[in-house]
Formats: C-alpha cells, structure tokens, sequence
C-alpha cells in the first residue's frame, strides 16, 4: 500500500474520523494488488460504512459478495 494512503489510514484511525476510513479503506481496496488483500481492506470499509450508514455500503458488500465474502 501506498505510504502516503498509509499515514492518512492511521491519521483518520487518530481522529475517529469514520467517514474518512470509509473513503481511505475503498481506495486501499481498490490498490490492492490481490484479491485476499482487497477484501481486507473492502471487509473494513464497510464495517464503517454500516456503522454511518454511509451511502456506500451496498455498493462495498456487493464488492464483497462477487469474491464469495459474505
């Protein structure tokens, strides 16, 4: 992962800034250069998501769903 994506990971983590994570968390997903790896960080965009109920959610577990992670 990127280090700059990194430090704005743990700096939102910092600032309970769940929205952020949300954001940080896709983009991780979308990075990732395997499919274990972007399920992580997809399995952990939307745990914030459903917590905020962020409009994003269905989209993150649909992402989820296609891989057989349910």
């Amino acid at each position: 992962m990127d280090v700059a994506l990194d430090d704005l990971i743990l700096t939102a983590h910092a600032k309970d800034d769940r929205a952020a994570l949300v954001t940080l968390y896709s983009r991780a997903a979308d990075l990732a250069e395997d499919v274990d790896t972007e399920c992580f960080f997809l399995t952990y965009a939307h745990i914030f998501a459903l917590e905020l109920n962020h409009p994003s959610q269905a989209n993150l577990r649909a992402r989820l769903v296609a891989y057989g992670r349910e």
